[in-house]
């Protein structure tokens, strides 16, 4: 399972990206949005074995007092909610920078967004 938890003073709103061979609609990685956060709230954002994805993930969060959580690898998410292959995209759409996390032989992981 990989879990966000939110230490930020402020609500959060969380993408996550994880590998995915043979996703439905092409590609192989799905990508999943927005998660939102209290302060203090965790969430668990992907329930699978995260050592059988083999792979690092990656993640992109934004509070609402404008605070973000990027990173250099670029995808495409629109603003409303999604659930789709990495390759998807719509009119809607616009491009964030997320953060690589890699949790090695970790079934379990917790990432807290801190300020």
């Amino acid at each position: 399972m990989f879990t966000f938890c939110n230490s930020y003073p402020s609500t959060v709103w969380v993408m996550f990206e994880w590998r995915r061979p043979n996703c439905p609609d092409g590609g192989n990685w799905q990508k999943k949005g927005w998660w939102m956060l209290a302060p203090g709230e965790c969430k668990t954002v992907y329930g699978g074995d995260l050592a059988a994805l083999q792979s690092c993930s990656y993640f992109y969060a934004h509070a609402e007092d404008g605070a973000q959580w990027a990173g250099p690898y670029t995808e495409f998410v629109p603003s409303r909610v999604f659930d789709w292959c990495a390759n998807t995209s719509s009119t809607d759409s616009r491009q964030v920078g997320m953060r690589e996390v890699c949790t090695g032989n970790f079934n379990n992981f917790t990432y807290t967004l801190r300020p």
